[in-house]
């Protein structure tokens, strides 16, 4: 590792990639000057936490902070600079324009080495009615302590969430906790896009159990006050809530990089190397502004989430002072509940699959979760995505009573090695009564789509 006492390490963003840009690079070069620039007033949060913390009226939401701006300053020496918001990024020169939001002031600020982890925002579809009271979006800390607050001070007695993605039915399933008819209204023809027909009905049945009503295939047309709350006009009729959430997806802060000139990848993010290095020298990208290389598909991908902000950033900070790390890449694992039921998915879909070229097919099986016999336990349905010429597995979704995080991870672990359905088949995985059957659900699956492999030729 190379560097000097006084090298300055400027990174823009206080949440994951951002602070554990900053940590590492503080860690490896005790000496550097690192100063973190956070627009908002919070850094180092589990964003993820948001609509499980929302169902708890008990909790603050601001439990989920992980570090503390004093924890930072005093415990790690990084110059945590909250409400600063970067203006502008000159890499000629190697400042930024920074505004103190508080302050009302601007300064120029010189860097050595920057790292931009600007993350990523809400889409916001242009719904007349978006601005109105009442209606959030749900992204950064500030949303959520918006929404607990609205929730509690307010009382309302129904919502309507605009998107049936993970932040939408996660949502649903806290606001039902909190005693508010839910009504989920996406775009699509099922929900929990990113899933196959079946997991996505597995979700919707879910949602049916617990009280809250789904309109697929409608399209919102305006929000509009009406008697001291909100009507949401769709293209399939009008719906009556106290509390709208849009949820419609994300997309990346690339603005600041690509105005100075930073090249942005195919995706739309900002184009990275494996060391998180972007086209500019001196110049490093890290999270949900960032592409990361698909592992399958060996081709950049936009999968914001939050492990890989956490370690991208971590490689970033590394590698601008000095060390030579490399982020070995994503199959785009993730998981998450909606009521009394488990998703998880990893690697490509089917149509992902077909879009990057493979010639594949779905298998799909269910299986019990326990050892026969044993109380308790359910039934887990899984699908896999496979290469047809190979038996290469591409992809896996589960949806069920419990087991599909967990069990996902295998898969992923699969994935990254390049293995075949006819190598899962032999895995030797545990067997317990209580945590599995002796022929894991993992093994079934493998086994069903070996045999449709086989039977296709």
């Amino acid at each position: 590792m190379s560097g000097a006492a006084g090298l300055r390490v400027v990174v823009i963003g206080g949440v994951a990639a951002g602070m554990s840009a900053a940590s590492q690079a503080k860690r490896r070069m005790p000496e550097a000057e690192v100063i973190v620039l956070e627009r908002g007033p919070f850094i180092s949060y589990g964003a993820c936490g948001m609509p499980y913390n929302l169902a708890d009226p008990t909790r603050d939401m601001e439990d989920l902070v992980v570090l503390s701006p004093e924890h930072a300053r005093t415990k790690r020496g990084i110059d945590v600079r909250l409400r600063h918001e970067v203006r502008s990024i000159d890499v000629a020169e190697k400042t930024v324009r920074v505004r103190d939001l508080d302050a009302g002031r601007e300064e120029t600020l010189a860097w050595d080495r920057l790292v931009i982890a600007t993350g990523a925002r809400p889409v916001v579809p242009p719904i007349p009615g978006r601005d109105l009271p009442g209606v959030f979006l749900l992204r950064e800390l500030t949303h959520g302590v918006a929404i607990d607050r609205f929730v509690a001070e307010r009382s309302p007695k129904k919502a309507v969430l605009v998107g049936g993605g993970y932040i939408g039915l996660e949502m649903a399933e806290g606001l039902r906790e909190r005693g508010l008819e839910v009504h989920v209204v996406e775009m699509r023809d099922r929900v929990a896009a990113g899933f196959a027909a079946e997991p996505a009905a597995i979700a919707e049945k879910a949602l049916a159990r617990h009280g809250v009503t789904l309109s697929l295939g409608t399209r919102v047309e305006s929000i509009e006050p009406s008697n001291g709350g909100l009507r949401v006009r769709t293209d399939h009729g009008a719906f009556d809530a106290d509390l709208v959430l849009l949820s419609v997806g994300i997309r990346p802060n690339r603005e600041l990089a690509e105005a100075a000139g930073i090249a942005l990848g195919e995706t739309g993010a900002i184009a990275v190397d494996d060391a998180q290095r972007t086209n500019v020298e001196h110049v490093f990208a890290a999270g949900d502004c960032a592409e990361a290389r698909h592992r399958v598909t060996g081709k950049p991908a936009y999968v914001p989430l939050g492990p890989t902000a956490n370690k991208q950033g971590k490689i970033a900070g590394a590698n601008a002072v000095g060390a030579d790390e490399r982020f070995a890449g994503i199959v785009g694992t993730a998981a998450f509940k909606v009521f009394d039921v488990e998703l998880a998915r990893t690697g490509l879909t089917l149509e992902e699959a077909e879009r990057a070229g493979f010639s594949a097919f779905e298998s799909g099986s269910e299986h019990g979760t326990r050892g026969h016999g044993y109380p308790g336990g359910g039934r887990l349905h899984t699908t896999l995505v496979v290469e047809h010429r190979t038996g290469r597995l591409l992809g896996a979704q589960l949806a069920g009573d419990e087991g599909a995080a967990a069990r996902v991870n295998v898969y992923a672990a699969a994935l990254a090695a390049g293995a075949t359905v006819h190598d899962i088949e032999g895995y030797d995985l545990a067997y317990a009564p209580p945590f599995a059957p002796v022929y894991d659900p993992i093994l079934i699956a493998a086994t069903v789509a070996r045999k449709a492999l086989d039977g296709r030729g």
